[in-house]
């Protein structure tokens, strides 16, 4: 292989991380020259990812949960680098790294530096990008209110901790999805707009996404006549959700969408999302299920 040189784009909660510094170390001693700079606020992970390309890194790695991944796959996409991208999963969901089927364990996650790199798809609204998916609906009021302290203490089950506590609150939003050859109108309870599969903890919205097919999965469970049942019987309906595998799609909404993108909130009354075919490579295991030639 080539250069073994690689930065380490580490979420600041991780600097004191023991089982990340044994990887490191361990990486270290293979041979591989490994920097390792922490972010603290908004901005960081792109500020590192323009000082690693210009310095020639030809690796990055974003460690962290699926926010930290988000950013960092962002940042070298608007950058229009072929440097390629390894992801160290330190999240409390780890929604993405778990559908792609990457070690949760660090020094295994690392070592999927030495695999190859395959081009991956980015998805897209605005000027905004993201590796996993978008979600809106209940699901993702859910996830941008389930507090820290609870993901300390249950992990990913404090999501459907936080959505069970606040099921009677649970409020169907009226939309309009429109894309090539598809349309569908009506109200929702949570909307998957998917390059992965999972988001929120593990409700898998897009259970065909491929990260490799230049389409976004479209994973809509509308809102029953009747609100009965747990959130989490909802979710496990599979014959519920409406689906559909588009190049884009645009979403409008009178009393505005919410969405959370990988962490991040948006808002608006309309908003068009798209596929951005092989905008990033990424090393995945051989075998990982998303994508659509393994191997």
């Amino acid at each position: 292989m080539g250069e073994r040189k690689a930065m380490l784009i580490l979420h600041g909660k991780q600097a004191m991380n023991e089982e990340v510094r044994s990887a490191v170390g361990g990486l270290r001693e293979r041979g591989w020259t490994l920097d390792v700079r922490l972010t603290w606020e908004a901005g960081d992970a792109q500020r590192w990812v323009a000082q690693a390309l210009a310095a020639g890194f030809r690796q990055v790695v974003a460690g962290g949960g699926d926010g930290t991944l988000r950013d960092v796959a962002e940042a070298m996409a608007q950058a229009r680098s072929d440097a390629s991208l390894a992801l160290l999963p330190l999240g409390t969901a780890n929604d993405f790294a778990k559908a792609a089927g990457i070690p949760l364990e660090p020094a295994a996650a690392l070592d999927l530096l030495e695999q190859p790199a395959r081009p991956v798809d980015l998805g897209k609204v605005g000027d905004q990008m993201f590796l996993n998916m978008a979600t809106g609906g209940f699901g993702s009021q859910v996830t941008a209110n389930t507090s820290e302290d609870l993901k300390k203490v249950l992990g990913a089950a404090a999501y459907l901790f936080t959505g069970l506590s606040r099921f009677s609150e649970l409020q169907a939003a009226s939309v309009e999805l429109q894309g090539p050859d598809f349309h569908w109108q009506g109200e929702l309870l949570a909307l998957g707009i998917g390059n992965g599969r999972q988001a929120g903890g593990g409700h898998v919205l897009c259970p065909d996404a491929w990260v490799d097919d230049g389409l976004l999965d479209i994973g809509i469970l509308p809102a029953p006549q009747e609100m009965i049942g747990a959130l989490r019987d909802l979710l496990a309906g599979e014959g519920l959700f409406v689906r559909a595998r588009l190049p884009w799609v645009e979403i409008k909404s009178s009393q505005g969408v919410d969405i959370n993108l990988d962490g991040e909130p948006l808002q608006a009354d309309s908003l068009r999302f798209e596929a951005c075919p092989a905008a990033l490579r990424l090393h995945l295991p051989a075998d990982s299920p998303l994508l659509s030639r393994p191997g």
